[in-house]
């Protein structure tokens, strides 16, 4: 993913709380911090602040990170569904500019009261924040 590809992006300081045993960032603190992201990028997509992932493609560390580093997570949407949003998440320390992970497909689905898929009538990315509703 090149910055001319990301259409969001947010920053993470790793903390001792974000450490596994080795004193290295913990997996499931990234993936913690990338799916929350990507729910609110999703949210804002599709207008509907009930939107739930759906699917993660293969993940693949590649690096880690330790304590005081700055990771830097970009987002990208790649496809609008009917009812869902797709896109691509990478993952790179700011400090060794090295990426930690990339995970090519995370699928969230606009979701009723009940948890049952419902149609956002949405077919592009948008840069306004005004598309959820007043309320």
């Amino acid at each position: 993913m090149t910055d001319g590809d990301i259409t969001f992006r947010s920053r993470r300081w790793v903390r001792p709380e974000d450490l596994n045993a080795h004193g290295t960032l913990f997996g499931g603190s990234l993936l913690r911090w990338i799916d929350e992201e990507a729910a609110i990028y999703a949210i804002l997509q599709l207008g509907n602040p009930r939107a739930v992932t759906k699917y993660m493609s293969e993940i693949d560390f590649a690096s880690s990170a330790r304590q005081g580093d700055l990771i830097e997570i970009g987002l990208r949407a790649t496809a609008f569904g009917r009812t869902s949003l797709t896109m691509r998440a990478e993952a790179r320390n700011m400090v060794t500019r090295e990426r930690i992970i990339a995970i090519d497909k995370i699928v969230f689905v606009s979701v009723d009261e009940q948890g049952h898929p419902v149609p956002h009538g949405h077919t592009d990315i948008t840069y306004d924040r005004d598309r959820l509703p007043a309320g």
